[in-house]
């Protein structure tokens, strides 16, 4: 027999690399924390760590520097097999070589000129001394210069791969004389702790005199400078309107504070700092920072270094996108990041941190609303089919009438220029049942409103509501539930509603809370706003993706009320030119009347669950459940051969893995689907087994009950102890499944702890690791042979 992957990297691979002068301890075995996998709105472990099988690094100079990376295959597989593979790892570690190998043969593609070799003799592989010279070559650097002595800090062993990467891709930029570096990293991936590392190696080799890091909200300055002053302490300080803290070597600043106007000479900036000042500037979310604000910043300082970090993506593409998007917002922001900086030195999409598990699982529950039978997504809103019983002026509580209002409501401008009662009463009528449905009405949710008076509504009727049901539940009511969070008022609750789980549930704005703040415990992102800028969907959606593992937040759940999903079709590309029709030119409006309207009959209809999962062009993609089911069950009959095998790969925890990497989103949307289709109390065996060989799905206590009822003698067979402890291990997975009885702690669970723990299942014939795959192998019995059936109700 061939050998699987392990065996290859083991037998051949190893001793292979060892005889060519690697270093054990230069050979990393990259682990990321596995994308997350749930059930409906309960958090479950996570799946297996993903594995970057080698990477390779070389000592300069006292400090190991990855150099390649090489990704191993089954001795059966090609040689090449795994080079795309390691193509991706290569990018995201920022180093220029990659390697695949079956661990008979090879191939290198050289990421600099886009270059692959013919398999070569494993016996072949380059020396350590060989890559350290390609890689020289290819990056430019000479580590005998000043300019190359920030890259020969030690990085920080807690920071991911990708985030040490980034610092490295800025430092070689640097060390080839460049003074503009872009960074665009996917909102919750660690941007602030990636500058913060980058200064460091600056000043710890000598070359930081003077930084600023300037940014555009007080929130962001106040999460900057904690972040800068743990490395930097008293060095790093905020200026202030009377204080330019010019005796700080790491400056934080506002916009606002720095009061940066054109041609203004008694501007804070002008009157403080002179011109040169800085040798460092970091400019945060400069994707939303306005060519307006931080030129003047930059332009002052000229001999500086200048690093922007950003969230928005490369750019959009304008060719197949729908006709609402707003492409005015896109082509300012594109053309002023990369424009000035150009391409960013190092990117880390979505995509990438939410299969490497450090960004949470998305669920998307959208829905429809009609509002006296107009769809109003589609055909905006007709006042004269509203059939209001009340129209009134929404200044002057004057009454008025349809005669007035203007023949066409935009759907962006309903709640803004439109307010009608009923549509606020359903709507949040609708989330606050959405919310009792999936673990009760205290989860962080944000709402994007429309506008600041529709945010004060919305936050009055949530607050309502759950005065209403805590009254009906007896449940006792927190003193803040809903609350406003606009740039005219509420912003001083946004410090509760991010650090407590006890209150401040439910905020409500209309942008304030769209970029940068970091809210971890964040359950709901809900979309009450109509939107057009698929740059702030993204920057919206991005307050949902942290993963906070104090509070077992895994994932989220997207609950759209306005299509702003859509946008999830806007396609992401490599960067392309702008159209020729674009003006960034103000556009005067003279005033329009607001009208608040009674009496409307307004309709949701729930469209389904989806998941969303990364897509291979860089975008997420939208699947609908019943889609998901076609795919999977074309996947799982493409790789395996029929039920009897399917169970033999499942029952072994890294073959099930591989499995899983193959199905649709690498498996992760599965969980998903098994709650839609209401299978929760199955094993996920069941839940596919059903889906490929139209197997009668049954639940994990059922199993465990039949395993314990009809396998007595086999039991009784392997001996007393292991009997006990099979018994204990059976409930275990009536409880859990079949990845409760892999944890790394189901031996010390009080009842397998009580029979003996799986030592108890050694025996003189038998390990305890072979025991565990036959108790597997007899718990998931196939249907045809189920010999007894326990009749349930359901719970």
């Amino acid at each position: 027999m061939s050998l699987n992957e392990a065996d290859t990297r083991a037998k051949l691979i190893d001793p292979v690399l060892h005889d060519r002068g690697w270093n054990e301890d230069w050979i990393r075995r990259e682990e990321t924390a596995g994308r997350v996998q749930f059930i409906g709105s309960l958090e479950k472990p996570r799946r297996a760590q993903k594995r970057i099988d080698y990477v390779l690094n070389v000592m300069v100079k006292g400090t190991l520097m990855p150099v390649a990376l090489l990704e191993a295959k089954p001795e059966s597989a090609a040689p090449s097999a795994g080079l795309e593979q390691a193509k991706t790892y290569a990018r995201l570690h920022h180093v220029p070589l990659a390697y695949s190998s079956n661990g008979h043969q090879f191939v290198e593609h050289d990421l600099g000129s886009g270059r692959t070799t013919k398999p070569r003799r494993m016996a072949e592989f380059p020396t350590w001394e060989t890559v350290r010279d390609r890689y020289c070559e290819i990056d430019g650097i000479d580590f005998e210069s000043d300019a190359a002595a920030p890259l020969l800090v030690k990085p920080r062993p807690d920071d991911r791969y990708y985030q040490r990467a980034a610092v490295r891709a800025v430092l070689s930029h640097l060390a080839r004389g460049e003074k503009r570096a872009l960074l665009s990293l996917a909102t919750g991936t660690g941007k602030t702790r990636i500058a913060v590392r980058l200064l460091k190696a600056l000043a710890d080799a000598g070359q930081l005199k003077r930084a600023l890091f300037v940014c555009d909200r007080n929130e962001l300055r106040n999460q900057a400078l904690s972040a800068l002053q743990d490395v930097f302490g008293a060095d790093a300080a905020a200026a202030g309107a009377r204080n330019p803290e010019k005796n700080a070597r790491v400056v934080v600043a506002t916009y606002q504070t720095l009061d940066v106007q054109p041609d203004d000479d008694e501007s804070y900036l002008m009157r403080h700092y002179g011109e040169n000042y800085f040798s460092h500037i970091v400019i945060d979310e400069c994707h939303r920072s306005a060519w307006g604000d931080w030129h003047e910043v930059l332009e002052r300082n000229p001999n500086a270094v200048q690093i922007g970090l950003t969230a928005t993506p490369r750019s959009f593409e304008y060719g197949a996108r729908p006709d609402d998007v707003d492409r005015d917002e896109i082509e300012p922001l594109k053309n002023d990041n990369y424009a000035y900086f150009g391409d960013p030195v190092f990117e880390y999409g979505i995509n990438e941190a939410m299969d490497d598990g450090y960004l949470a699982a998305m669920r998307l529950e959208p829905s429809t609303l009609i509002t006296a039978d107009q769809i109003e997504r589609e055909e905006g809103i007709a006042p004269e089919l509203l059939d209001a019983d009340e129209i009134r002026d929404a200044i002057t509580g004057l009454e008025s009438s349809v005669a007035e209002m203007p023949e066409k409501y935009a759907a962006g401008s309903i709640e803004d220029r439109l307010r009608i009662v009923e549509r606020v009463e359903k709507m949040c009528g609708d989330l606050f049942q959405r919310l009792l449905a999936s673990g009760g009405p205290c989860q962080k949710t944000l709402i994007f409103c429309a506008s600041d008076d529709h945010a004060d509504k919305v936050a009055a009727e949530m607050g309502n509501l759950y005065a209403e049901w805590c009254n009906q539940s007896g449940e006792r009511r927190a003193d803040l539930y809903a609350f406003k969070c606009t740039a005219k008022g509420g912003s001083e609750h946004l410090a509760t509603f991010k650090g407590t789980r006890a209150r401040a549930f439910i905020a409500c704005t209309v942008d304030l809370i769209s970029t940068g703040v970091d809210v971890p415990r964040l359950q709901n992102v809900v979309f009450f706003r109509y939107l057009k800028s698929p740059i702030l969907f993204h920057q919206m959606l991005g307050r949902g993706t942290r993963i906070h593992s104090e509070s077992d937040k895994l994932h989220f759940t997207i609950y759209d009320y306005t299509n702003a999903s859509r946008l999830l079709d806007v396609p992401l590309a490599s960067r392309v030119g702008a159209p020729a029709d674009l003006s960034d030119e103000p556009v005067e409006r003279a005033p329009i009347r607001t009208f608040e309207v009674r009496g409307v009959e307004v309709r949701i209809e729930p469209d389904g669950i989806f998941i969303l999962v990364p897509g291979e062009g860089g975008e997420l993609e939208r699947i609908s459940i019943a889609d998901y089911r076609e795919r999977i069950t074309d996947a799982l009959l493409a790789e395996v051969d029929g039920l009897d095998e399917f169970r033999e790969r499942w029952i072994q925890p890294q073959v099930r893995a591989d499995l899983m990497t193959a199905l649709p989103g690498e498996g992760s949307a599965v969980e998903v689907y098994r709650a839609a289709a209401e299978l929760t109390e199955c094993d996920l065996y069941d839940v596919l087994a059903n889906l490929g060989w139209d197997e009668t799905p049954r639940r994990r206590v059922d199993r465990a009950d039949h395993f314990l009822e009809v396998e007595y003698e086999w039991r009784n067979a392997q001996g007393e102890r292991p009997a006990r402890v099979m018994e204990a291990l059976a409930q275990q997975f009536g409880a859990g499944g079949t990845e409760e009885l892999e944890s790394q702690s189901v031996g010390q669970m009080p009842q397998v702890h009580r029979a003996g723990g799986l030592r108890a299942l050694e025996s003189a014939r038998r390990s305890a690791a072979e025991m565990m795959i036959d108790l597997k192998r007899k718990l998931l019995v196939a249907d045809t042979d189920w010999q007894f059936i326990v009749e349930r109700s359901p719970e």
